[in-house]
């Protein structure tokens, strides 16, 4: 599979993505690296590797399950300080100035030029 200066433009187009040349032919390279690596990445044999569930050591919900101190500074103990119940729907839908009875509505911000 090859990603065409086509499909570049494209799918810049849907993002409201205005690209020099030179950015489209470097898209264009990049994206098909990208494929290149993954396909070549296809042709390993995985029969006999067992899935992963987690990619880092970053697993436990306290210190004591850490398996290492690499993410220690991403754990604290839980803050019930401060915690309250969410506004309830039908009250938040009260002060809205657009609503269909079950969402705000919201002027369109993005407009195609």
């Amino acid at each position: 599979m090859r990603v065409t200066e086509k499909e570049v433009l494209y799918v810049a187009e849907l993002a409201s993505l205005e690209l020099t040349e030179a950015e489209q032919v470097r898209m264009v390279r990049d994206l098909n690296s990208i494929l290149d690596y993954v396909d070549r990445l296809n042709e390993l044999n995985t029969t006999d590797v067992e899935p992963m569930t987690q990619v880092t050591d970053r697993v436990g919900s306290s210190r004591a399950e850490q398996t290492t101190e690499s993410f220690a500074y991403t754990y604290r103990e839980d803050v019930k300080e401060g915690l309250r119940k969410s506004l309830p729907h039908d009250v938040a839908l009260q002060n809205a100035p657009h609503t269909d009875g079950a969402f705000f509505e919201v002027p369109k911000v993005i407009e195609r030029g």
